[in-house]
């Protein structure tokens, strides 16, 4: 009677409670064991009703909020980066001035060191200027020579214009003289050989005789002298280009003491510009041959070579704001604005440009080097030695 009433009440209550019995009946009942006997279970009870149930829509929830919180900040990085440029393709250019003799000769000073700071105009290198300085003290004296043959040159043409001349009137007065002594010569040729032969002698014959000759020939001497003497005009013009040659020899004296003193000022290494000393390859007593490099000079102006890629240009404009990092120093971050984008992708200008008329064409996306120049972020005296990698930033503006 117990028993069924037991039963009679744990049945009420589980179909009030969805077959979970009270907490009284549940610690009457042993715990089901693993052999399936008296503490078994026989698949009804309630583990098996709470695994049947999914696993909810918790996970759906929290999954759906996650792609909603990266979609909102994959838009607010865009919206913040939509007018932003940028690359890994950069690094720092400047101007390295190769220097190197134009003279050979041995060092006898070295007035630099690696890596120093040298002025423009300074000293740098000497090299032994005695063979230097005998070669300009040779020119010298040939441009003196070459002075002294010019005014004797002169000389002459002045006397040459008025000796000339003169020559030439003496000439013609002497062909009136000849002429005269030969007429008289004549006559008196004739008037011997025509009188009577006892009026006169055989020797006043021969007299007259030769004295015609000899007139006759000073007529012919006299042509001949006139004939010469009136070359006067080429005579003086050959005295004017003797003239113009010593006149030439001079310049050229003196284009050789000027090349013989820009070689003696070539001993003399200057700085040409404020730099760095970079990559020496000179020591105290080396023989130094023309055009040899001996080492380099940076100067301080530095910018930024940045490859862009091609469709990185559309909004990109010279004068354009750009935030610079460089990997050496990255707690510095530079300021500096677009210069210049060059005409022309790096491609086109290398030493074997690309060919694409044979048909097998593939698109590349080409870089295109733009220059930045560097306004403000580095510390007054900090180094920044070319071919660095940095990573501009360009704020499109346009």
């Amino acid at each position: 009677m117990v028993e069924q009433a037991n039963n009679g009440a744990i049945g009420a209550w589980g179909r009030r409670h969805h077959g979970k019995p009270p907490r009284s009946v549940q610690r009457r009942h042993p715990r089901p064991g693993r052999d399936g006997g008296e503490n078994g279970n026989d698949g009804d009870g309630p583990q098996q009703a709470n695994a049947s149930k999914g696993p909810g829509k918790k996970p759906l929830i929290i999954l759906a909020v996650v792609l909603v919180l990266i979609a909102i900040a994959a838009f607010v990085w865009w919206f913040a980066t939509r007018n932003e440029v940028d690359t890994d393709d950069a690094y720092t250019d400047g101007n390295a001035i190769t220097i190197a003799p134009k003279v050979s000769g041995y060092v006898t000073r070295l007035a630099i060191d690696d890596n120093v700071y040298v002025h423009k105009g300074q000293l740098m290198v000497e090299i032994d200027h005695r063979d230097y300085q005998a070669q300009v003290d040779q020119a010298r004296a040939q441009l003196g020579l070459a002075h002294a043959e010019l005014d004797a040159a002169q000389a002459q043409l002045d006397v040459a214009r008025v000796q000339y001349p003169a020559q030439y009137e003496q000439a013609r007065a002497q062909i009136e003289t000849a002429t005269a002594t030969f007429a008289r010569a004549e006559a008196d040729y004739a008037r011997q050989h025509n009188v009577d032969a006892r009026a006169t002698t055989q020797q006043n014959i021969d007299t007259a005789t030769a004295q015609a000759r000899t007139a006759h020939a000073n007529v012919l001497s006299a042509q001949a002298q006139l004939r010469t003497a009136r070359l006067v005009p080429q005579q003086i013009r050959q005295a004017v280009a003797l003239v113009e040659q010593r006149r030439e020899q001079v310049a050229q004296a003196e284009a050789q003491l000027t090349t013989a003193l820009l070689n003696l000022g070539w001993c003399d290494l200057r700085a040409p510009s404020d730099g760095w000393v970079t990559r020496r390859n000179v020591q105290y007593g080396s023989f130094l041959q023309a055009g040899t490099a001996l080492f380099s000079i940076v100067t301080p102006q530095v910018w930024i070579t940045a490859n862009f890629k091609e469709s990185q240009l559309t909004r990109m404009r010279a004068g354009d704001k750009v935030e610079i990092s460089v990997d050496a120093w990255p707690k510095f971050t530079l300021h500096g604005h677009v210069d210049s984008i060059q005409l022309g992708s790096g491609s086109r200008f290398s030493a074997f440009p690309a060919e694409n008329a044979t048909g097998n064409f593939v698109k590349i996306v080409q870089r295109v080097p733009v220059k930045i120049m560097i306004d403000g972020g580095l510390p007054h005296g900090w180094p920044l030695p070319l071919g660095l990698s940095v990573e501009p930033t360009v704020y499109l503006t346009h």
